[in-house]
């Protein structure tokens, strides 16, 4: 079982649309996958089409109240793909984690009934470095960073960068980056081709080829709680968002 963090320290860059479009082209071609979902907004459980007043368990249950992580996997209208929802009580571990011993490894250890049972684990984390995704940090083997294209992205994803390598210098040696992937592209805008030009030119290989195009069906898939694979499976989204996990199955050694 390999674990994946989808990161990156400031919100609205696609962050849980590429968590959870990512898992669904892995459950497509018959790998079994679980999302965690480690931020208090809980958009990847609402995109996902749960309704967060009729969950029993969430990911706060498994972190804080030792729930068994099993308890709180649900169905998702993908087959072979889990999730493990959030609510806003979420919110709340974050201070109570602090007075937890080795509060670092929480999610680790909780991650580890499902070893032999899923083929990918992946986190949608909150969008600040917080306990919650210092946690995630331990946890993964590696990080996905989803960057929108926008003014001064180069300058949060080197800080974000900079934060992750402490991560993996204090608590997780093996933790990697296995990859940038740029979204909310626009071709009219020559400031996406600017920011796509910088970021390529400073990370090199590190950047996925697939880009995420700035789309309104991407945008849409949401509110009807649908990935955008199954929303509308012909949109140049969708197809973007295949095409990035054939990517990163490639750089896991699947393809």
């Amino acid at each position: 079982m390999k674990i994946i963090s989808v990161t990156n320290r400031k919100g609205g860059v696609g962050k849980t649309t590429t968590a959870i479009n990512i898992a669904t082209a892995m459950a497509a071609i018959g790998k079994k996958v679980a999302l965690f979902d480690l931020d208090p907004q809980g958009n990847a459980t609402t995109s996902l089409g749960l309704e967060k007043k009729k969950i029993e368990y969430s990911s706060y249950d498994v972190l804080i109240n030792g729930i068994n992580i099993e308890q709180a996997l649900k169905e998702t209208l993908v087959p072979s793909f889990f999730i493990v929802p959030a609510k806003a009580d979420l919110a709340a571990a974050e201070i109570e984690l602090i007075k937890i011993e080795k509060r670092e490894w929480i999610l680790k250890e909780a991650l580890k009934p499902l070893e032999n049972q899923f083929d990918y684990v992946l986190i949608d984390c909150p969008p600040s470095l917080n306990l919650l995704t210092i946690n995630a940090l331990v946890a993964s083997n590696s990080v996905i960073v989803p960057l929108q294209c926008e003014f001064l992205a180069l300058e949060g994803l080197t800080d974000l960068i900079k934060n992750i390598e402490r991560v993996k210098k204090s608590f997780n040696q093996d933790l990697k980056v296995q990859g940038i992937v740029l979204t909310m592209f626009d071709k009219r805008n020559n400031l996406s081709s600017m920011v796509e030009n910088d970021v390529r030119k400073y990370f090199g290989d590190l950047v996925y080829q697939t880009v995420i195009p700035r789309s309104v069906r991407i945008s849409e898939a949401p509110s009807h709680g649908k990935p955008i694979m199954i929303y509308d499976f012909k949109s140049v989204g969708a197809q973007s968002y295949i095409n990035l996990a054939k990517e990163v199955l490639k750089r896991e050694g699947e393809i």
